[in-house]
């Protein structure tokens, strides 16, 4: 048999005939194992211990540790963080009832990726997997000592388990979007898994969904009788380093290091996972999760909050140097954070009445007057990478637009990118944008009326409801809305509690809602749930609920890329033409972290672009929590 050992990943190519022999030599087998090695002949083979979808791995198979990890940073010690609202259950994956903060911290993949390389995985839970060249099939093999948190081994009927049960129970939008790419699961012996692949999904997508496939145990889901739909207040059984400790519902919970963890000394754990206990304290609003801080109930910070970032930390702790206030580097694509219309609501079928909604939105007032100049204008889903388009389109991009051009949005092929309206600094309400947004409502037949208001022919309001759970975006929101009826829109904005948020934002039931729609640096299949046709009425991730067949083509030169010079200029192209459909209003972004944190906390000295990683790879500094406590800073 002829191996060839390659360079990029150290991937092992092997012919089937080997594979088959090294079956037989290892004594008694099942027959599906037999079955599978009889196919294998029939095609070469990668193994690999990890799987990029453009390029190399970074790390070879024999790696000791991450770049940006500190292997002797020590373990112990407690983090808490805060979050907003309520919760009810530990079920992630339901949409009954309100999941707590960290829900799945104990779940594990099969395989993982970093926080310093984009479109890799390696192997987490697995061992090695092996493809063929057309990507019809993965095999996994799962390591050897993988437990669950109770003790019990990890097999790959666990695996099938997962899988047929997320398929049963899980959201419609994820069974939608992953019953169009894996066919079939199956176990071929007790650590091996195969992945049979639909043929007509996207080749590169295959392997990377197969190996984001959660791993929950099959025993304690038949012995406990529950189910993925319902709510739960007991988290499921899974491998993860850490498992709940304690809670107390609306209050707080303690997730603990569980130092019986499978993965601990694994080179890509080094590391990482230091606290002993992540604690969570739940607040009403965010003013009072501020003072909370202030007051020590809890540790750790990241500040979203601009007037707070500004004007609030000046309190006695941070002026004695008990708390260290920071910025640190975040290399992160903007998250297309955005106000985004609900197609699904008649009043938002005409453009040009999104495009004068949206004209209403003074970014630049807000940035000077309510954010200190601390951000930038989101205009892209791409915005701050490589993948935003300038200018007018290249070549590249035509290529791609051309074919479609009879469906395309007026301007996507002879204009430069639509960007977010500039409106006047110095003042909330743009007088020249106002009259310009006007005229567009008149010309789509909503017509002010005797009491102020705009209606269409048949009488209705021109409604516009703004869904918000959040306090801190009152004052953003209500001058928006002041702008809004100065034009005769009947705009409102209607803060609700988290629940309510929720059932709201699951059953579809809002006229603008805050969402971030951020594509990606190697978006594929995932884009139909955000913005396909065909699961518009049914996934959450498509907030705006969009229809339209330019995107859905878009989509499927996105899916079928295999290179990332054909990935970029379709990534531009549809960027392009969702910001021509004018279906959000952009909001903002920055490019680093505003952290706030007692000084007890320490990280690597090279931290990674893509993840702060707070509760991954920091540390705790027993002596200087120590000095903490005695000079009375933590409760």
């Amino acid at each position: 048999m002829a191996t060839t050992r390659m360079n990029a990943g150290s991937v092992l190519r092997t012919g089937g005939s080997g594979a088959f022999m090294r079956a037989l030599m290892a004594g008694p087998i099942l027959l599906a194992t037999l079955l599978w090695a009889s196919f294998a002949m029939a095609q070469e083979t990668t193994v690999a211990h990890g799987f990029s979808k453009f390029g190399g791995l970074k790390y070879p198979a024999d790696f000791q540790q991450l770049d940006y990890v500190n292997v002797d940073a020590p373990k112990g010690g407690e983090i808490a963080v805060w979050t907003m609202g309520t919760f009810d259950s530990f079920n992630p994956y339901a949409r009954k009832g309100v999941a707590a903060w960290g829900s799945t911290i104990g779940v594990e993949r099969l395989m993982t990726g970093t926080a310093d390389e984009i479109g890799s995985s390696y192997c987490l839970i697995c061992e090695t997997l092996e493809y063929p060249e057309d990507h019809s099939w993965v095999i996994f093999r799962l390591r050897e000592g993988v437990k669950f948190s109770d003790g019990t081994p990890v097999t790959a009927e666990d695996v099938v388990f997962t899988h047929n049960l997320f398929m049963e129970q899980g959201l419609p939008s994820y069974r939608e979007g992953v019953s169009r790419i894996i066919q079939s699961v199956e176990a071929l012996d007790e650590r091996t898994v195969k992945f049979t692949f639909v043929p007509e999904s996207a080749k590169l997508d295959r392997i990377e969904q197969a190996g984001s496939t959660p791993v929950l145990s099959k025993a304690w889901f038949e012995k406990t009788g529950a189910r993925l739909d319902e709510s739960s207040l007991e988290p499921f059984l899974a491998t993860g380093p850490y498992v709940l400790d304690s809670y107390d519902i609306n209050e707080r919970i303690v997730y603990r290091r569980n130092p019986d963890y499978w993965g601990k000394d694994l080179p890509i754990n080094r590391g990482r996972y230091n606290f002993d206990r992540i604690r969570v304290e739940y607040f009403a609003d965010s003013n009072a999760a501020f003072e909370g801080f202030k007051a020590g109930a809890y540790t750790f910070r990241i500040e979203n909050s601009s007037k707070q970032w500004a004007t609030g930390y000046d309190f006695p702790a941070l002026q004695n140097g008990y708390v260290v206030k920071e910025e640190l580097y975040n290399g992160n694509m903007a998250p297309g954070q955005s106000f985004v219309f609900n197609l699904r609501r008649p009043q938002f079928q005409d453009i040009r009445v999104r495009q004068a909604i949206e004209m209403m939105f003074n970014f630049e007032w807000s940035n000077e007057s309510l954010f200190f100049g601390l951000y930038e204008r989101i205009n892209s889903f791409v915005e701050n990478s490589y993948l935003e388009p300038t200018g007018l389109p290249t070549p590249e991009e035509l290529a791609v637009l051309e074919p479609i051009a009879d469906k395309l949005p007026e301007g996507v092929l002879d204009s430069e990118p639509v960007m977010g309206t500039v409106s006047n600094p110095a003042q909330a309400f743009d007088r020249r944008n106002a009259r310009k947004a006007a005229a567009l409502l008149d010309e789509a037949g909503w017509l002010v009326g005797d009491d102020g208001l705009r209606r269409n022919a048949a009488g209705e309001t021109l409604r516009v409801e703004f869904l918000s759970r959040s306090p801190a975006f009152d004052r953003i929101i209500n001058p928006y809305v002041d702008n809004l009826r100065k034009i005769g829109v009947d705009a409102v904005l209607n803060r609700v509690d988290n629940a309510q948020w929720v059932d709201r934002r699951y059953a579809f039931d809002y006229d603008l809602v805050i969402d971030n729609l951020a594509l990606g640096y190697e978006p594929g299949s995932g884009l139909a749930q955000m913005f396909g046709s065909a699961d518009a009425d049914v996934s959450v991730f498509n907030s705006p609920g969009l229809k339209n067949e330019a995107v859905d083509a878009l989509i499927e030169v996105i899916r079928n890329a295999e290179t990332k010079e054909q990935l970029i200029p379709a990534v531009k192209a549809l960027d392009r033409v969702l910001r021509a459909l004018r279906f959000w209003v952009p909001q903002w972004y920055k490019d680093v972290h505003t952290v706030a944190y007692f000084d007890m906390f320490e990280y690597p000295e090279n931290l990674p672009p893509y993840d702060l990683g707070y509760l991954d790879f920091w540390w705790y500094n027993a002596e200087k929590a120590e000095a903490l406590k005695a000079a009375g800073a933590l409760r």
